[in-house]
C-alpha cells in the first residue's frame, strides 16, 4: 500500500442491513478504490456474497477489504475502536461541517428504511447531506461516496 492509500484507510464504511445488491457492489468497489474497509452488517435483503455483487464490483473484489457481520451485535463486538458516524436524513449536523477523525466508521442505513432509532442512539454523530427542497434522499452508493470523499479530504 502506498503512502496515499495508507492515509485513506484511516476510516471504515459500514452498511446496515442493505437491501439492494447492486448498491452494495458499487460501495465495495468504492472501498477498494479508496482503500477503505467495508463492513456489511446482516441480515441483508439478498443472499450476500462477493459473487452476488460481482457485476458492480467487477475485478475489484480481490482488492476490497470486506467483512461480513451476521448481525449488529456481531459488528458491535468485532469493529475496531473509533467513532460511529451515521449518515441519515435525520442527521443533526451537515456532512461538511463535521470534523472526521482517524478510526471513524461511516455507517449507512438500509435503502428502504434508513437506520432504526436504537442504532441512531448508539452513533457518536448523525450527519446529513443537504439537498434541494422537495427531494428526499440520494442513492446510498452516491451518499457513501460523498461521505468517504469528505472524510478523505479532511484526513489527507
Amino acid at each position: 500500500m502506498d503512502e496515499s492509500s495508507a492515509k485513506i484507510a484511516r476510516i471504515r464504511l459500514a452498511l446496515f442491513q442493505p437491501d439492494i445488491a447492486p448498491n452494495v457492489g458499487a460501495i465495495i468497489r468504492l472501498g477498494a478504490c479508496m482503500s477503505v474497509p467495508v463492513d456489511v452488517i446482516g441480515p441483508c435483503g439478498f443472499a450476500f456474497s462477493l459473487r452476488a455483487v460481482r457485476r458492480q464490483v467487477m475485478d475489484y473484489g480481490d482488492k476490497a477489504d470486506v467483512t461480513d457481520h451476521i448481525s449488529w451485535e456481531r459488528f458491535s463486538k468485532d469493529r475496531p475502536p473509533g467513532r460511529l458516524v451515521a449518515m441519515t436524513t435525520h442527521g443533526a449536523e451537515v456532512l461538511w461541517d463535521f470534523a472526521f477523525q482517524p478510526g471513524d466508521t461511516i455507517l449507512m442505513g438500509r435503502e428502504s428504511a434508513g437506520l432504526p432509532e436504537d442504532i441512531h442512539a448508539k452513533s457518536d454523530a448523525r450527519l446529513l447531506i443537504p439537498m434541494a427542497p422537495g427531494t428526499r434522499s440520494l442513492n446510498i452508493a452516491v451518499a457513501a461516496g460523498m461521505a468517504v470523499a469528505e472524510a478523505v479530504r479532511q484526513l489527507r
